[in-house]
């Protein structure tokens, strides 16, 4: 394939093309790297204006690195063969700086590649810059002193946080994968406003690293994607299982369905209830034994998701001048300065678990809404106070924190649309281990209940 011309305009072949598409092309040598990375450059410059999605373009590195990938001759064992990425501005890559989404944090290159970086590359990928994050990845509004990434199906909205620059460069089509990573649900959240797959791995499958704590183990790196199958291909090679790439047929499984909010007083809004209710009318047909079943949130854990959350970001900041952060960022931090202790000793995470494993062990899977309501309207929530972005973030998505404190995998699937024709989504959680299991149902879902994997930019 190669690129065609219409009415005098050039037309891609590959920018919107699936992970899997291009790598195959590239073993099979229908297009070389260079090829692949350059129209995927040509559609960041013609589109980024309006989207926000990254924060830096590595334009001239990507395409000699396309290049390096093309001299290694041998494709067969690079599963993303001359596959463009994207990686959220919290992860090394090598050369770049790692700046977090703050005026705080030193505009110093790093030495080397964070050890999933290296692997994607290892696989062929070519990362083609770093995306725009909320400061210190706190809050699920991506923009800051950097730029605001918005949602491509609907820019006057955010494309949520805190993988939003991630997220917005996949729904855009400017790259077929991108890595970003999840404390709270910061894959799950913007995947579910852009139309996106994600899925966050249990704890221990794929390296963390991500800033000085990994929020005491909640935070995960991840895949973000248009389809199933980018993202078991991209989990594969962050955990760096040469198996997990094949499919798997799930068998009859028994999915809990839920509309419950983990938080009192927040309810789902009737666009996320409807696409669960779909979900479930799929997954049922499908054979799965479907019921309404509702978790058994204690009555604690928004305080726990609380402490867990700012101490999370007061570990991070604990080394950046003060001065220098945005006003919402200093108090979250300053709040969780007294649960730290508390928090790194795990009792409530423990507790917990112990407190959700009966209802996993009655039930395989269960099944939610991945947020109450659509996001937030794109702007400078960095200018704003924190009480307004605590009531703007735990309004939008109360449904995801409670897998990060348990370690345990989620994901986020497009089903139903919003009335302004955003993307809707649903959330599947699993017992530990259960990445195949889950991405097997979701591909059910994805075969019975297709969407549209990018938005319509051009």
């Amino acid at each position: 394939m190669s690129r065609r011309t219409l009415r005098g305009a050039p037309v891609t072949t590959w920018a919107g093309r699936t992970a899997a598409e291009i790598s195959a092309a590239v073993r099979e040598k229908r297009v070389t790297p260079r090829e692949v990375v350059a129209e995927h450059l040509d559609r960041i410059g013609r589109l980024d204006a309006r989207v926000g999605a990254f924060r830096t373009v590595r334009a001239e590195a990507a395409l000699a690195e396309a290049d390096e990938v093309a001299a290694r001759g041998d494709f067969a064992e690079l599963p993303l063969a001359g596959v463009p990425v994207a990686v959220k501005d919290n992860l090394a890559v090598r050369g770049e700086s790692v700046r977090v989404g703050s005026a705080a944090t030193p505009d110093t290159p790093a030495d080397e590649d964070h050890v999933t970086v290296a692997r994607l590359r290892a696989a062929g990928a070519v990362v083609v810059g770093l995306t725009n994050v909320p400061e210190l990845c706190v809050f699920a509004t991506s923009d800051g002193v950097f730029g605001t990434a918005r949602n491509p199906w609907d820019p006057s909205r955010t494309a949520g946080g805190s993988s939003g620059g991630s997220a917005a460069a996949v729904a855009a089509g400017m790259v077929p994968v991108a890595l970003g990573n999840d404390g709270m649900g910061s894959l799950r959240i913007p995947a579910a406003n852009c139309g996106l797959v994600t899925i966050k791995p249990g704890r221990g499958l794929v390296p963390a690293g991500v800033g000085d704590s990994d929020w005491f183990g909640m935070s995960e790196n991840g895949p973000l994607a248009t389809t199933v199958e980018d993202a078991r291909l991209m989990l594969a090679v962050l955990a760096d299982d040469p198996r997990a790439p094949q499919r798997a047929e799930p068998g009859a499984l028994r999915v809990a369905v839920s509309l419950r909010s983990p938080l009192a007083g927040v309810t789902v809004s009737r666009p996320y209830a409807a696409a669960t209710r779909e979900a479930a009318g799929v997954l049922m047909k499908a054979g799965h034994q479907v019921r309404r079943a509702d978790p058994p949130y204690p009555a604690s854990l928004p305080l726990t998701s609380l402490a867990h959350w700012t101490a999370g970001t007061a570990t991070d900041a604990r080394h950046l001048d003060p001065r220098l952060l945005a006003r919402r960022t200093r108090v979250h931090a300053g709040l969780g300065r007294p649960f730290v202790a508390t928090v790194r000793s795990g009792t409530s995470r423990e507790r917990l678990r112990r407190r959700l494993e009966p209802f996993f062990a009655e039930y395989d899977v269960l099944l939610t809404p991945t947020l109450a309501r659509r996001s937030p309207k794109a702007g400078p929530w960095h200018e704003r106070g924190w009480l307004s972005n605590l009531l703007a973030n735990t309004n939008h998505s109360p449904m995801t924190p409670p897998w990060n404190l348990t370690g345990w995998p989620a994901m986020s699937i497009p089903c139903g649309m919003l009335p302004s024709g955003a993307p809707c989504a649903v959330q599947l959680v699993g017992r530990p281990g259960s990445e195949q299991q889950l991405l097997a149902l979701a591909e059910q879902l994805q075969e019975r209940n297709p969407w549209r994997r990018t938005a319509p930019m051009d």
